[in-house]
């Protein structure tokens, strides 16, 4: 780091939010501050460490945990709350549970994934101007965002509203698409609310705003559970309450998440309220909202395509069970390092916004690290636990051996995950989702998923073929990124396309 000072603690302004303070004078005054108050416990931390770990940043390590954690539990939250409505539908009988599970991965792999990467969007735009004391367009980005999901909500509902023959031509079970279907078009109105929820997500977050969210999430999903049981047992609305109480429960987590925006002084300078000016930047934005859900999407679309492939294998039930519960296994796992992964986008954005590419990069290398860490206790727990957690899903012996000899490759690609996460969040601070959407392409579908064809179908690897080839696609996947991050020149990184709209003041 040389002679460098300190970084501030996530920011100038995350001090205060990461320990709840929310006098709005207070926080803005702090804002507007900037990088100039330094924090005495920082430098008196470092100092003491430095002996130990030269060059490691133990106060940039302990914001970001400190930002990661909340972040994590936001995400688990709003996971639980459709799982919370499956469970209820499972209890109706075996075809509704199969019907809500057919309908929920449905879902998520037409909708939630796509709300998921549309509001990336913002990670570059409103972080960058976050740095950039930008304020005020903060607010018009986040409408613009939100347009954009609901013109894209709209799109994905005509497709669950005749998700029946799609299902159908996927060779599921006729009757089983029946019911997924019903189980998706009650679901619709919660597409919107979603996709408004990780637009208003993105816009907290990228102020470092993050113990609010687990509050406005994890309160919606105690609520869930009264909503869903009075909806599905009281009412007797049956399988279709189920899937109603997904929407009021996402909808009060948005209104929740709103009235916060709109109502806290913590936000007038970021949020002034609605404006038509907003629909002037709704085409703009897509420049980066499309690449960074095709970015999502293609990666998340590689790993449901190896469950489908496992269905063709000679042992389709053992096959496909092992790949859904690996697929299940990383996606939790990504969770964790998800929070990580928030934190360099927002990190790295704020920097650069501020033109402090010092400290972008000097956070980046404690994200690296921690992600590392992350993958290393990933290893320790399925290494050591691998055999009570398959049981979790299958008491049967042949499910809990093919498992076990699956766990090398799993802990491999959990840890290879880990580290794409914190280079997907750097890509999404600079605003390079296109360059990721165009390696994530290449990596699972051209590397990737032809490997894991040939490794099942010509070597007979089964099942370690299968994830082997998505091995092969993460590793390909992390050195392009790690090589994009490594040549560029960030001291000359264009800040996307708001800097030739003169609306960041650099």
């Amino acid at each position: 780091m040389g002679e460098e000072a300190a970084a501030p603690l996530l920011g100038d302004n995350v001090h205060l939010n990461l320990h709840g303070d929310d006098a709005g004078n207070n926080g803005n005054s702090r804002r507007q501050k900037g990088e100039e108050e330094a924090l005495p416990a920082t430098a008196t931390t470092k100092n003491r460490c430095s002996c130990w770990m030269p060059g490691w940043d133990w106060a940039e390590a302990a914001g970001q945990l400190a930002f990661a954690a909340p972040m994590v539990a936001t995400s688990m939250a709003y996971y639980a709350i459709p799982l919370i409505s499956v469970m209820y539908a499972g209890r109706l009988g075996d075809l509704q549970l199969a019907a809500a599970t057919l309908g929920n991965s449905w879902g998520t792999v037409t909708g939630i994934a796509l709300m998921t990467g549309l509001s990336g969007s913002l990670e570059t735009l409103c972080g960058q101007g976050y740095g950039a004391k930008s304020y005020r367009m903060m607010g018009v980005y986040l409408q613009a965002s939100m347009v954009t999901s609901a013109l894209f909500s709209v799109l994905v509902s005509l497709l669950w509203l005749y998700s029946e023959p799609v299902l159908v031509f996927l060779r599921q079970d006729p009757e089983v698409s029946r019911l997924a279907a019903v189980f998706l078009r009650y679901s619709i109105p919660a597409q919107f609310a979603y996709g408004l929820i990780q637009c208003t997500l993105r816009f907290l977050q990228t102020q470092s705003v993050v113990m609010p969210l687990v509050a406005f999430s994890l309160l919606p999903l105690a609520a869930h559970v009264g909503i869903t049981h009075a909806f599905v047992n009281c009412l007797g609305l049956g399988f279709a309450g189920a899937a109603m109480a997904i929407s009021v429960s996402l909808w009060l987590s948005f209104l929740m998440l709103l009235a916060y925006v709109c109502f806290s002084d913590m936000f007038k300078e970021t949020w002034e309220g609605f404006t038509t000016e907003a629909f002037r930047h709704v085409l703009p934005g897509m420049k980066l909202a499309i690449p960074s859900a095709v970015m999502v999407c293609f990666e998340y679309w590689s790993f449901e395509i190896l469950v489908l492939l496992a269905g063709l294998m000679p042992e389709s039930q053992l096959s496909t069970s092992i790949i859904a519960m690996c697929v299940n296994t990383e996606a939790i796992a990504y969770m964790v390092t998800y929070g990580v992964a928030a934190v360099i986008s927002t990190r790295v954005s704020n920097e650069l916004g501020a033109r402090n590419i010092a400290n972008a990069k000097k956070a980046l290398t404690v994200s690296l690290v921690l992600s590392l860490m992350l993958g290393a206790a990933f290893l320790l727990l399925l290494g050591l636990g691998h055999e009570v957690w398959v049981r979790l899903f299958s008491n049967s012996e042949a499910v809990v051996s093919a498992f076990a000899s699956m766990t090398p490759l799993l802990i491999g690609s959990v840890v290879l995950d880990s580290t794409q996460g914190v280079l997907s969040g750097v890509a999404r601070g600079c605003g390079w989702q296109h360059l990721v959407a165009w390696t994530n392409l290449v990596a699972f579908y051209i590397i990737g998923l032809p490997l894991a064809l040939f490794f099942v179908f010509t070597l007979g690897l089964q099942t370690k073929g299968l994830w082997l080839g998505q091995i092969c696609g993460l590793l390909c996947q992390n050195l392009v990124l790690l090589l994009i991050t490594l040549r560029t020149d960030w001291e000359k990184l264009d800040l996307t396309m708001i800097n030739r709209e003169n609306d960041f003041v650099c």
